[in-house]
């Protein structure tokens, strides 16, 4: 397995990261900076808290010693706990071409590549270049609309609005070398590797961290009515290993100039191997970030999944039928600035149980002494 810190990007140094560890007695909020890792419960008892109040800067903290060390003796957790966890979906044209491909298909993997060549040959140059929402979007569609090729998909990777939907319950979600769970009764699904914004409260971008958004083709295929059953499922939701924060030498341009990486190693010596450049995303992160937070509000702030170019044809098994999971398939996903998120496939049914929600947290800060008159109350600004 991989450790913990060589999960850290090279640059790791040079930043600060906000995480979250379980040093036995519950999850602890902490900040890597200036080379050790900083417990940042008694300042704030959880992320969203350190978010909000904006205490971002490790010497607030308890220093417990060097990044390296501190890594191997704790559990690495999930890097957020109270956010909404939300994802943009078909951001990429690849990624639009492959969901209408499922539509057509009604999720029989058996039919996806002869529907795959006719969608490309006809509008995969066009959407390439199509900026969403404009007018020549807009002319498209009617072209498309008239010759029957339209889609809802189509609408929201060209249309005005962005498709914004829930990905997971708040503390649901697991982190770098924790089991990643996909349904037992699908036969066509895949990863998605995609980097996460991570937001306050008034939607103001403070940092980004890698994510699996899973994917169950064959379920969504069927029906668009279906994706929460296809997105939402135990362990479905992989975000790690920090959150990257902002600052003058990490910035939105970094995350909009980033490369994904993906790394696919299966049981039986398979290997598929991928590449997303954030450069062809067709709305911007902060575009993205912005409708999410259009006529809604998140006083404990979100989280938002960017969307993937990475759609995995490769076959694995059968010729003409893609890619699918197998159990015990060893999911890399990387990025230079912001490390490693590495995860192993099981089913949902057999992932570990999530059993520490919203109330769980709370007893277990309130034993902890981090809650109420123990607190450190930290004003900032």
């Amino acid at each position: 397995m991989t450790s913990t810190f060589s999960m850290l990007p090279a640059d790791w140094h040079e930043g600060t990261f906000l995480g979250r560890l379980d040093f036995g007695a519950g999850p602890t909020p902490v900040l890597l900076g200036g080379g050790l890792v900083h417990d940042m419960s008694h300042v704030a008892p959880t992320v969203s808290d350190l978010v909000e109040q904006g205490a971002f800067d490790p010497a607030l903290g308890v220093a417990l010693g060097s990044v390296e060390t501190v890594l191997a003796a704790a559990a690495l957790l999930s890097p957020i706990d109270l956010q909404c966890v939300k994802a943009a979906g078909v951001t990429f044209a690849v990624s639009a071409l492959e969901r209408v491909i499922e539509e057509r298909a009604r999720g029989d993997a058996d039919k996806a590549q002869d529907i795959r060549g006719g969608l490309e040959a006809r509008i995969g140059g066009s959407i390439r270049s199509i900026v969403p929402g404009s007018p020549e979007a807009a002319a498209l569609k009617a072209t498309l609309i008239e010759d029957a090729m339209w889609s809802q998909y189509l609408e929201v990777a060209i249309g005005p609005d962005a498709e914004v939907f829930t990905k997971s319950p708040v503390l649901a979600t697991v982190g770098s070398g924790a089991a990643v769970g996909v349904r037992s009764d699908s036969g066509w699904n895949n990863p998605e590797p995609e980097i996460v914004i991570l937001a306050d409260a008034q939607g103001n971008a403070v940092g980004a961290t890698l994510g699996n958004d899973v994917n169950l083709r064959d379920f969504e295929g069927r029906s668009a009515l279906l994706l929460g059953k296809a997105k939402d499922n135990n362990a479905s939701c992989a975000i790690g290993p920090f959150v990257r924060l902002f600052d003058a030498g990490f910035t939105i341009a970094d995350v909009e100039a980033a490369r994904v990486l993906l790394r696919i190693e299966g049981p039986e010596g398979f290997l598929l191997e991928g590449e997303s450049r954030m450069s062809e995303i067709s709305r911007s992160p902060l575009d993205l970030l912005g409708q999410a937070f259009s006529e809604h509000q998140y006083p404990d702030g979100i989280v938002l999944f960017l969307g993937t170019l990475f759609a995995p044809t490769q076959d694995r098994d059968t010729p003409g039928r893609g890619f699918t999971h197998k159990v015990g398939d060893v999911v890399t996903i990387s990025s230079e600035r912001l490390g490693t998120l590495v995860n192993t496939v099981v089913t949902s049914r057999d992932a570990p149980a999530w059993e520490t929600g919203i109330a769980a947290l709370y007893r277990n800060l309130a034993a902890r002494g981090l809650l109420g008159a123990n607190r450190v109350e930290l004003v900032v600004g």
